[in-house]
Order: C-alpha cells, then structure tokens, then sequence
C-alpha cells in the first residue's frame, strides 16, 4: 500500500479511537494511539520530502475513490504528492507529532486528555487532506476541516468564557475570508470548467487578458478569480484585515498555538497561493494585491509586537508579520522562497511557541513577562531553546558562511522584492526591512524581559494564590521554601522530559533547517526540485543572487540594531522604556491597543449587526411571526375552549334544549332542500 495513505489516515483512525473511546479508553491509551499515528506518519514523510530533495522521486497521484460526477462536474478523491505537498508533510507531521508528545507533559493534569488529543490528530488529518489536494474542492474540504479543529482546540476549554469568545471569532472571521474562497472556487469552475488543479494551471495562461461579467462590470478574469481567492487565504493566514482572530486564539492551551498558529494552518492560505501560482503570475494586479496585502501586515503586525506583554501575543503577532514576508515573496514571483520560509518558519516558531509554554508551565501560568525576569538560572534548558528560536527568527548569521534557519529563508525573502524590480517590489522590500528591525528588537525583548534582570515574579498575585495554595497543600512535596532572591518561597522549575524532548529536536530544526536545505529552495537551477510546482523563475532567482552587496549585510545590520536597542532598554538601563512611552504616549496607545482594529471593527459591523438582529427580533419575530403565528393560534384556541366550556352547564335541561335545536335545523334543512 503508498505510504501517502498512511500518512493522511492514520491521524484521522487514531483521532476516532480517541474521540469515541474517550474516557473508557483511559489518558495513556488515548495519548499513545494518537501519539503513536503522528510519529509513524512522520517517519514516513521524511523520505518521501528526502527523495525530491535528491531529486530521485517523480510527481505521483494516489486515488483514493471516485467522489462527484454531477454533469460536467466531475472528480475522484485522490492525493496528490509532488515537491510542495512533500515540505507540508514534513512540516505537517514533524511539528503535529512533537506537539502531541509535549502536551503529554503540559496537559498531564487535564482532565479531558483523550478529547484533546483526538481533536489533534482530527486536525493534522484535515491538515494533510489540505496539502494533499488535486482538486480545489478536496482542498476546500480540508480548508474546512482545519477551521472545525481549530474551532474545537481554541475553546478546548469551554467553560473560560475567553476561550469560548476566542473560538467564536476565530470560526466568524474565517468564515468571512472562506466566502471569498468559495467565490474564487466557483468562478474558477465557471472559467475552465474542471475544479482540477493541474488542469487549471496548465490552461490558466492561455485566460490571460480575458474578462468577465462580475457585479455588472466587465473585469479581467484572472484577477478577479485569483484577488477572490487570496481573500479565502487572508482569512486562514490572518492577514491585516482578517488577522484580529489570531492573537485572540491564544486562549487555546499553548501546544494548540505551536500546532495551529505556528507551522500549520495559519500557513494554509500560504500554500495555496503557492499551489495556485501559476495562475497568479497571469495577473500584475493580483501578484501587486498579494504583494501590498502581505508587506503592510508583516509591518504592523511587527509594531503591535513591540508593545505586549502577554508571551504568547508577542510570538502570535510575530507568526502574522512572518506569514506577510511569505505573501511577499509569493507576489513578486517567488513562492519558491516563500515556501523556503514556510518550511524554516515551522521549526524555529514551534520552537518559541513551546518554550513558552514551558515558561508558562514553570510560572504557574503565568503569561505577563512583567512578572518574569532571571528566569535562566532556574529553567536553562528552555532558556537555550528559546535563545535558539530567537536566533533563528531574527535571521542571525554570516553572510557566505553559517546561519541559523530565519537568516537564509527571510533574507532570501527580502532579497527576491529587491530583486523584482518592481515598485510594489521595493514596497515590500523596504517594509520587510524595517520589520526585521522590530522583529529582533520584539525577540530579544522576550528574552531580556523573561531570562534577565532581578527576578519579579513576587509582583504577580496569580503566582502567589499558588503558592500559597502549595504551602496549605503539598508545599513539602514541591521543595517550596524562602529563597534568598526575594521570591517569597516561589521557585520555578524545568519541564519534564516529554516537554524537553520536542525543544531539542525543534532547536535542531531551527540551526540546521535553513543550512542543509537552502540550495534545494533558491538555489539557481532548482527545476529538478521544484519540478513546475510552483512557478519560481530562473531568471528571478538569478536576480536574487545578483543584487547589491549593501542588499545582502542589510538585514544584519537592522537585526544587531534591534538586538541592541532591546539591550539598552532593558538590561543597561531599564527605566529608558518607561520614558520613552511617556514621551510618544499617543503613538504607543495607538500601538498597544492593536491600531484599534476591534474597536473599529465592533462600531461598524458587530454593534449594528446586534442592533439589526434586536430589531428583527423584537419586531418582526416577536410581534409579527409570533403574535400572528404560533401565540395567535393559541390565543385562538384558548378563547374557543374558553365559550365551549360556558355550554358545558352540567343541566340536563342544557343538553336537552341544544339536541332539540339541533334536530329542528336538521329537519328544516331536509326540508328546504
């Protein structure tokens, strides 16, 4: 039997035993079955991704069963796998596979593990149904599926209002962006007449220059099908606009943020315009769209990331503006380095995203950074893993010489708009160059605030409910006692193992994943990997490797920058922030409170959505439908009941005088007639 089956099928098996068996099936079954699936389906990717690396495996399609025959409509359910499916695998099942073996640690105490657990391997399998489309409606199945299984992770705990309000608008904001996606999907059937991808592509350069009916204008077809779609991916891969549900998804347990936020289905509209990018390339306006859309939101995601102090919201705002600089690259024509990014972006943000879960976890859950500080001493193997993370994010290395992952696949990014020769081209070349300044001043922020400086969680009253909680119940048990660093007893603790294993292996992702593999990605005569997955130009790519040496050392000289304002502001002289947001205290309001896109975005559709559905239901359900409908039947028959019952007099003479009425116009009747 193809491995590829095994790989999309044994989640989706392991997440039914999971979820059915459920508590009868016990914690450690549950986790050792979904666990288990996701470590045999990534020993399986790796060789197939291996194999196009070395460039010895062909472009292969696996049927599965035939599905929709409805006149000219018509495909199979079938798994494609070429060079762009093999990175989502490995990306898919190495990151799936790690996160479910941390959660066997961080979610150790959670009464509902075997749910948990099946609504991960339920959306690695949705996932995978994604990437492994060849057709775009099997690809919209998995779309959906992803939106389900985030919905259910997000609110995993239910009974948090946050959690719930969380999910809520990860699932409405989604769906506003999958409405354009069903949109693209049905003109792209309209225009070719086949929803099969390859086949689409292949005819997609000969629509060129025609144009269609849409709103009772004429407009280029092409851009109007691939604008419609891009906005199916804004929503997934939270772009500005349709991005306010991703920090808010936070509220999900931190293994849900490493597996959804970070590598996975936030990279879905990523992928998909990258699959699709032969039809992009036929329209300048909708590569422009795809260029302008991901350069301002890679900026301002980076602004708002500068300003938080929740953990979990910087590195989420930094997945949004990572997830700009591969929309970057996919509109100037170079979704080769946009996947090239994709698949380093994968390790070193895990690789964050876990280790502050293991913060978390030694903090008491505690996520301000405000009530963090001197934090390496006690936890130094998550301080070395997140040291690495923030390394690789911030691109740091030698140009010609070793890099951590970030530094080859970013700058690659950058790079390629400079090298466009576009202006859109240099627009996202200028925002991604002052982002990478906000991104490494963001990272090492984290880390200065969390692992530097005099410890400050004695500040934080959640930390000391718990221990004092601790010291009324076990406190001999967890080794509390006063400690001389002024902690009032509280001392934080490493991970155990199970949450260790995965930092380590993402750590080694994030060193090595951009080294070994740069020449595969962007390398000049890359056709046998790529293979006409995606259309990466030779000619682009020796743009890139051309441009000016200043382009080349640029983004390492805004990284050290950043490296060393964050240095100044919060090691050398810590009260410099403090005066330097009283100084811009407008322009930091407006930066804090997310450019006030909730607001702005609750004044113009959530309070008149709310006032109109009052409306309607005060007027038209209540005093319409229902007065007429079901409370005027009742009335009716209320008031029937009510001059019946006034004839049941219980006198016979009653009765008698009724009957005799009764025969008397029964007879006059006859008679008449």
């Amino acid at each position: 039997m193809n491995p590829i089956l095994f790989i999309v099928f044994l989640p989706l098996l392991a997440a039914a035993i999971a979820g059915l068996g459920n508590r009868a099936l016990g914690n450690t079954l549950a986790k050792s079955v979904t666990t288990g699936a996701l470590f045999i389906a990534c020993a399986l990717s790796w060789p197939i991704f291996l194999s196009f690396v070395g460039g010895h495996a062909e472009p292969q399609v696996v049927q599965v069963l035939h599905w929709v025959q409805s006149g000219s409509l018509t495909f199979d359910w079938a798994l494609r796998v070429d060079t762009l499916t093999a990175i989502m695998l490995v990306v898919i099942t190495s990151v799936s596979a790690l996160v479910h073996l941390y959660s066997w640690g961080y979610m150790a105490e959670d009464p509902d593990q075997p749910r948990f657990f099946a609504y991960l391997s339920l959306f690695t399998f949705a996932m995978l149904m994604l990437v492994t489309a060849d057709n775009l409606v099997q690809m919209f199945f998995g779309w959906e599926g992803v939106g389900l299984a985030s919905y259910l992770l997000i609110g995993f705990w239910f009974k948090k209002p946050s959690a719930n309000a969380a999910a809520m608008k990860a699932f409405v904001v989604n769906r506003v962006g999958d409405l354009g996606f069903m949109l693209g999907i049905f003109g792209t059937f309209l225009v070719f007449n086949t929803v099969s991808i390859p086949e689409i592509l292949v005819r997609a350069p000969g629509m060129a220059g025609s144009t269609i009916g849409f709103l009772g204008m004429q407009w280029d077809t092409m851009t109007i099908l691939c604008i419609l779609l891009f906005i199916g991916a804004m929503g997934k891969s939270a772009q500005l606009g349709l991005h306010t549900w991703l920090p808010d998804a936070m509220e999900g347990p931190t293994p849900v943020s490493a597996l959804i936020h970070a590598a996975t289905m936030v990279t879905a509209g990523v992928f998909m315009v990258c699959r699709l990018s032969p039809m992009f390339e036929t329209s300048a306006v909708a590569m422009g769209v795809v260029t302008a859309v991901g350069a301002a939101t890679l900026f301002f995601a980076a602004t708002i990331g500068t300003t938080q102090w929740d953990i979990k919201r910087v590195i989420a705002y930094s997945t949004c503006s990572q997830l700009g600089y591969m929309f970057v690259a996919a509109g100037v024509g170079a979704p080769g380095a946009a996947m090239f990014h994709l698949f380093t972006h994968a390790f070193f943000k895990a690789l964050l995203f876990l280790g502050a879960g293991s913060v978390i976890h030694a903090m008491h859950h505690e996520q301000d950074m405000r009530y963090y500080g001197g934090l390496r001493k006690h936890i130094p193997l998550t301080f070395w893993a997140m040291t690495i993370g923030t390394l690789a994010i911030t691109g740091v290395g030698v140009v010609g010489l070793f890099g951590f992952a970030g530094f080859y696949s970013k700058d690659a990014i950058l790079e390629a708009a400079f090298g466009a020769h576009t202006s859109i081209g240099m627009f996202g070349f200028w925002m991604g160059l002052g982002a990478a300044l906000l991104t490494s001043f963001y990272s090492w922020r984290l880390v200065f605030l969390t692992f530097f400086g005099k410890p400050r969680w004695e500040q934080s009253e959640h930390i000391q409910h718990a221990v004092h909680d601790d010291h009324h119940g076990h406190d001999h048990a967890h080794g509390h006692a006063h400690h001389d660093d002024g902690t009032a007893g509280y001392h934080p603790h490493e991970s155990p193992i199970n949450m260790l294993i995965p930092l380590g292996v993402l750590s080694l992702g994030a060193v090595l994943a951009g080294f070994v593999f740069h020449h595969s990605f962007i390398s000049e005569g890359t056709g046998h990997f790529w293979q006409g997955s995606v259309a990466f130009s030779e000619e682009l790519i020796h743009h890139m490797h051309g441009v000016p040496t200043w382009v080349k050392w640029a983004p390492a000289v805004v990284m050290i920058t950043g490296l060393l304002i964050a240095w100044y502001g919060y090691i050398k002289n810590p009260g410099f922030p403090a005066k330097l947001v009283a100084a811009i205290r407008p322009v930091h309001t407006f930066v804090y409170n997310k450019w006030f896109f909730d607001e702005l975005y609750n004044l113009v559709f959530v309070r008149p959505a709310f006032w109109f559905g009052d409306k309607f239901w005060k007027l038209g359900d209540i005093g319409l439908i229902d007065r007429f409908g079901p409370n005027g039947s009742a009335w009716a028959v209320l008031q029937g009941s009510r001059f019946a019952s006034k004839l049941q007099t219980g006198y016979l003479y009653s009765y008698a005088l009724v009957m005799l009425l009764g025969l008397t116009a029964a007879i006059s009747w006859v008679l008449v007639h």
